[in-house]
């Protein structure tokens, strides 16, 4: 009885590793408002978003996560960002399209190209030096031209918690989804492209 547990529990680990290696891992599904969706599998997996309304979620107790990467992508019906994050817990979100990219605590109005801004805040932020995290330190804005309905992924700045970043989009306001993912924890936003 005991080699079946040793077996059934070294499958299981086999199992889990195999899936931490893939960018389709939903991480805990976090509480989200009245206005978000919820975040599903298939939301992670690809399915073309439907829906522009603002969309939100809590992040995991105690998270302490820093911004390490950040890549575009273009998939079929949509193009990706995601957010790569490392330290603790799971994010949470607030994701909706603004008039103005405004940044928190200074209030400096931030210049995004295109024709819409989304401003992605993601909850559950630590500053470097809290996560032991080394930051993202990429290009600002990040750009990617094989997928140029995102104009760049602006600011990357934290503030009380919260990492705050502007996507812009050379559309007027497509509908969007969000979902969180696990090993690494990332925030992924789906954009619609029309």
């Amino acid at each position: 009885m005991r080699n079946a547990l040793v077996f059934v529990l070294i499958a299981a680990a086999a199992v889990s590793a195999s899936a931490c290696e893939s960018d389709d891992a939903p991480a805990a599904a976090p509480t989200t408002t009245a206005t978000s969706t919820t975040s599903t599998f298939a939301d992670a997996t690809g399915e073309v978003p439907t829906d522009a309304s603002p969309k939100s979620g809590a992040a995991s107790s105690g998270a302490a996560l820093t911004v390490t990467d950040i890549r575009i992508g273009r998939q079929p019906g949509f193009d990706r960002v995601v957010f790569e994050l490392g330290g603790t817990g799971s994010p949470g979100w607030q994701v909706a399209y603004t008039d103005r990219a405004v940044q928190d605590g200074s209030g400096k109005t931030v210049d995004v190209a295109g024709r819409a801004i989304l401003e992605v805040r993601i909850l559950g932020s630590a500053y470097p030096f809290d996560s032991t995290v080394p930051p993202f330190d990429g290009p600002d804005p990040v750009t990617d031209p094989g997928a140029p309905a995102i104009t760049g992924v602006y600011k990357k700045l934290v503030y009380e918690g919260v990492t705050q970043s502007f996507i812009g989009i050379d559309a007027d306001q497509p509908p969007f989804a969000v979902t969180a993912l696990a090993d690494p924890p990332r925030l992924v936003v789906d954009i619609a492209t029309q």
